[in-house]
């Protein structure tokens, strides 16, 4: 894992993000729109490699836009066919811990739209890698109608109950916009 702290403009995000649509159209969008304004930055979009979900619409849209779209994706999903065969690259690792690994290798900061188990998931494996100090990579969940608003809720009460330190607690960052949330990352 990488000490190394992030640069002013990042060449590449990583983006967590569900690997189902979501119920409400302004997930859709959302992930659309971040893969189009990646692209037109010139920031490398680096993802779960699968052409299912949200995780399918940010990588077309980067894609469309003209954008360079990394997958990171492991045998057992590649045999599920739920890999994406359209991107600029697409890594293939034996399993879940080193798409993880490989994920912060790749990436100057991460992005997380909504998701599920899997999402929040290396959401947290992330916060807890800075935390420890063994990355310095910012975080940052882009709040879309109001998604991630419990979950913050949480870190709260977790600062306030004695298990998370205030600093730690910040590492996690909250996003309103697309344009604040490439701002934060």
């Amino acid at each position: 894992m990488s000490m190394s702290g992030t640069s002013a403009r990042p060449s590449r995000l990583c983006v967590y993000c569900g690997s189902n649509a979501g119920a409400a159209p302004a997930f859709r969008d959302a992930a659309q729109a971040l893969g189009e304004a990646m692209a037109r930055r010139g920031i490398t979009l680096v993802y779960g490699g699968g052409h299912v979900g949200l995780m399918g619409v940010v990588a077309d849209a980067a894609l469309a836009a003209g954008g360079e779209v990394i997958g990171v994706i492991t045998d057992q999903l590649v045999s599920a066919e739920v890999a994406h065969r359209g991107l600029s690259a697409l890594e293939v690792v034996p399993d879940m811990h080193q798409r993880k690994a490989r994920f912060e290798q790749l990436s100057d900061g991460f992005i997380a739209l909504p998701g599920g188990f899997g999402t929040v998931g290396e959401v947290f494996e992330l916060l807890t890698w800075n935390q420890l100090g063994l990355v310095r990579k910012p975080v940052v969940l882009l709040d879309v109608e109001r998604y991630w608003s419990s979950l913050f809720d949480w870190m709260d009460q977790a600062v306030d109950a004695g298990f998370v330190r205030r600093s730690h607690r910040m590492l996690a960052q909250r996003a309103h916009t697309i344009d604040e949330a490439l701002a934060l990352a």
